[in-house]
């Protein structure tokens, strides 16, 4: 009753009291590289109040923006305001936010663009002692120019530092480590000068960059970053790589040596004998064949998670890494000799590094293992299951570590050092943190690893919905089941095809978010389990808007006589992940996933810009809350 007094009142002081517009808008912007932030400002005559964006219902119409969407730039975050001044107003009988004189509305944009330019809509609405004007909506826009893109390197930078790791990893491996010393003071001594040394070691070093990151150009060139991507979630390629990193830590443990042709070590080697630069290339050749029993697993293991970003720069960047962590040490050593005697001798601890690792690697081959049974459902390796090895396994390396076993090639545990006892207790903390995700705890520090939630024995509960939905009201209304998607995340209601879920968010009025994900997509489940689980997120995708999960690796093959040849892509349309890559694909130009969609119901054009991984649960929501908006 008080808001519609409160605008009848607004439309009688229109009609008596027209005036002009007692706040005047002016739009401009600052760089804040990489970032463009865009300020909105308000003038406002004497004895006028304009409110805040935060108020009440039940009081005057608060300042809204509405941004108008492009390809040009992605909204960061939502508006942010000055702090207002809050007072009682006694006409709407409560507490109210409002400015003086003048205000500031800022957003922070992620430019795609050097050049665009930024528009949209505002309402607002301004009283003063004896009145309130009616709301009003005013257009904004102002030119950008010469805005800072960001470097197409900063994407790599996490690729780059897990190369590194894994060639500090590497180093200090028992294949590797003991090499230090015997090849630097190859180089000392066969050269005439400490200079020379220095020099032929740097470019020892500069060889085995240049091999490692040959490496990684070629998988790029031969496969294709589109390619890498989608292998990464193929089974058959899952599986290969379970066998073969469960073969590397049975190696590791001591099983065995794994050992390339040895042809191709001697001839690197009679090829580094021949001196000059062509020598010293094949010295860090050999160096790189020599190695392999211990580099191959974290090669592998770099590669695989590089190519999978879908990056065709991601393979070389991750190997030139992997190959600087090995190469600094060799050239630092060369030029300061006496370093050598800081270096621990070489041991039982390397053993011991080249076991632990070992254990990481059956860790981390359960993750293909598990990728492969995902996208074909077999439910031979559920949630359940999967974590009750990872907790195995971290029980076990701790105990490995606490000398409570050995592995046959261990020398004999007399004392345990503080650094082993560490790292014995790091893991053993991981086994407890890991072990009641056995029984449907979140443990979200490994979120994207385990199967999804609904990929198990026993969902999760904890945020389980009623499947149905109410159309209408009173005698009228009708009672709709949204439960047709059979893999919906976190028990949310969905739809896992596009036409079912466009139907029926017609007849409920609500707008679509499309979820493109896969079962194989780790980046997905971190979504799901760190920001989908948000109860924020969660109640705004259950209530908001009508989910369509579209699952691009799915092989449940379509109907004989829905299968078909793309006109676009000319690719043959097979089966369920096909028919619903493509669709991505064409589009929304994008490959990779997750890749998350808010459409209205009379075509394909976002309602506002696409969104992908992205951690920031305050970013997501306000991503969700504008597209609502803008279906409204």
């Amino acid at each position: 009753m008080k808001r519609i007094l409160t605008l009848f009142a607004v439309v009688f002081a229109t009609v008596l009291f027209a005036q002009p517009q007692p706040v005047k808008w002016s739009t401009s912007y600052e760089v804040q590289d990489p970032y463009i932030k865009v300020i909105v400002h308000a003038d406002i005559e004497e004895g006028w109040h304009l409110y805040s964006q935060n108020l009440e219902d039940g009081g005057p119409i608060p300042t809204s923006f509405y941004l108008d969407t492009s390809s040009a730039f992605a909204p960061l975050g939502s508006w942010s305001e000055g702090e207002p001044h809050v007072e009682y107003d006694p006409n709407f009988e409560m507490d109210l936010a409002f400015f003086s004189e003048s205000a500031d509305f800022t957003i922070l944009l992620e430019p795609k663009e050097t050049d665009f330019t930024v528009k949209g809509e505002l309402e607002f609405m301004v009283c003063n002692d004896e009145m309130c004007l009616p709301p009003t909506y005013v257009d904004f826009k102002t030119e950008i120019v010469d805005a800072p893109l960001p470097s197409p390197w900063d994407g790599l930078g996490t690729t780059f530092w897990l190369g590194f790791l894994g060639g500090f990893a590497a180093l200090i491996m028992p294949c590797i480590f003991p090499m230090i010393p015997l090849t630097v003071s190859f180089f000392t001594k066969q050269s005439k000068t400490r200079g020379e040394g220095i020099f032929k070691a740097a470019v020892y070093g500069l060889s085995i960059i240049v091999i490692y990151v040959g490496l990684g150009l070629a998988v790029s060139l031969i496969f294709g970053a589109d390619s890498l991507n989608k292998m990464a979630t193929n089974p058959w390629f899952n599986l290969a790589f379970f066998a073969l990193f469960v073969v590397f830590a049975a190696s590791f443990f001591g099983a065995f040596e794994i050992t390339l042709p040895s042809s191709w070590v001697n001839k690197a080697d009679d090829a580094s004998n021949k001196g000059g630069f062509l020598g010293i290339f094949f010295m860090g050749f050999t160096l790189s064949l020599v190695s392999f029993s211990c580099t191959g697993p974290i090669i592998g293991s770099l590669l695989v998670e590089a190519a999978s970003k879908g990056s065709l720069l991601g393979p070389a960047i991750g190997m030139f890494g992997f190959a600087l962590a090995l190469a600094i040490p060799f050239t630092l050593f060369a030029a300061f000799p006496s370093w050598l005697n800081s270096l621990p001798s070489s041991g039982g601890w390397l053993n011991t590094v080249k076991v632990t690792l070992g254990f990481l690697e059956l860790a981390f081959a359960l993750k293909f293992l598990s990728t492969a049974d995902l996208v074909w459902q077999a439910h031979m390796l559920e949630r359940e299951l999967f974590i009750a090895i990872w907790v195995a396994i971290a029980f076990m390396t701790a105990f490995y570590l606490l000398g409570a076993f050995r592995m046959p090639l261990d020398s004999p545990v007399q004392t345990i050092s503080v650094s082993r006892m560490g790292f014995a207790m790091v893991f053993m903390i991981m086994a407890f943190y890991m072990l009641p995700g056995i029984f449907g705890a979140p443990v979200k520090l490994i979120a994207g690893f385990p199967p999804p939630e609904h990929y198990a024995e026993s969902k999760n509960g904890a945020y389980a919905q009623p499947m149905i939905q109410v159309v209408g009201e009173g005698s009228e209304a009708t009672v709709h089941s949204a439960a047709t998607g059979e893999h919906c995340p976190n028990d949310l209601p969905c739809f896992n095809d596009y036409e079912a879920g466009l139907a029926y968010a017609k007849e409920v009025g609500k707008p679509i978010m499309l979820d493109f994900t896969g079962w194989g997509c780790v980046n997905c489940r971190k979504m799901e389990e760190n920001v989908w689980k948000d109860e924020r997120v969660h109640e705004r995708i259950r209530d908001n808007v009508v989910l369509i999960s579209l699952y691009v690796d799915e092989r449940t093959n379509l109907p004989k006589d829905e299968q078909y040849t793309s006109e676009v892509t000319g690719r043959k349309i097979k089966n369920i992940g096909n028919k619903w890559s493509e669709f991505q694909e064409v589009n929304f130009q994008e490959v990779s996933q997750p890749l998350y969609v808010i459409l209205g119901h009379d075509d394909l054009t976002p309602l506002v810009e696409k969104n992908a991984y992205n951690l920031d649960v305050d970013a997501y929501i306000d991503w969700l809350d504008r597209g609502v908006a803008a279906f409204k």
